[in-house]
């Protein structure tokens, strides 16, 4: 069928009339049969998969430069999306609400030791712990990712479980009727070997992680975190305990 030979109803004539009678012509043009827009723009998406393993955001750091050299016409613009947009999202998700976790922890370490200097030392050993995780991701090459992200906060809790097991034990010292810089000896020569052995036995879990792609940013992160903090947690926190205490040089019996 023609479409010149269509007809159409006429109000006006209040009859069917050729459709040729009320237009001039007609011209035929190809649409787009489906139209992808993002926030309401039109947007042309590009994918590719990575055919011999790895991680796709070594694949991305590897074309990244080459793709946003392209030149764009005015009006275009190119952001990157999938892995990398996701973990972005799920980073800002998990900084978003760390805040009310953390306070929680923090005020139940004060309930715990009924005092500030206590659980100051605690808190304060903590940061030294990214050495650690820096050194891990230099050696093994890792980004820091999503999943590395996780490794270093289950990494914290591991550091401050540390930090409260050496604090209590000199407490505990002290509460022997000890000297006050005895106890703290006491308590890191006594508390060396639980401490060592735990974080051995974490390390050497999160070794058949490594080789994985998915899973090797956080088990680095926490294998270099832990290995540098532990032994750092046993000289800093005795260290930190004297300063805030003032505890003086005495000659031990």
């Amino acid at each position: 069928m023609n479409l010149q030979d269509v007809q159409i109803w006429s109000p006006a004539l209040r009859k069917t009339i050729p459709i040729t009678q009320v237009v001039s012509g007609f011209e035929t043009k190809w649409e787009n049969s489906l139209i992808m827009r993002e926030n309401r723009k039109r947007t042309i998406r590009v994918r590719g998969n990575i055919e011999f393993g790895g991680l796709a955001c070594d694949l991305q750091q590897g074309v990244e430069k080459e793709i946003e050299a392209i030149p764009l016409p005015p009006g275009y613009e190119m952001h990157w999306g999938a892995e990398k947009e996701n973990s972005a999202k799920a980073q800002k998700g998990i900084k978003d609400n760390m805040m009310p976790p953390t306070i929680a922890m923090i005020l139940i370490i004060i309930m715990l030791f009924n005092n500030l200097r206590q659980p100051t030392i605690i808190l304060l050993t903590v940061p030294f712990a990214i050495i650690g995780v820096t050194l891990g991701l230099l050696s093994f090459g890792a980004p820091f990712g999503f999943m590395s992200l996780l490794g270093l906060l289950s990494l914290t809790g591991m550091l401050i479980k540390n930090a409260i097991v050496l604090i209590d034990e000199v407490n505990i010292q002290l509460g022997e009727g000890k000297e006050p810089l005895r106890a703290v000896m006491d308590a890191a020569i006594s508390r060396l070997r639980p401490v060592c052995m735990a974080a051995m036995t974490t390390v050497l879990g999160m070794i058949p992680l490594v080789i994985d792609p998915f899973f090797q940013g956080m088990a680095v992160t926490i294998m270099g975190g832990l290995t540098f903090a532990t032994g750092l947690t046993l000289i800093m926190v005795p260290v930190l305990y004297v300063i805030f205490y003032r505890i003086g040089w005495q000659k031990l019996t």
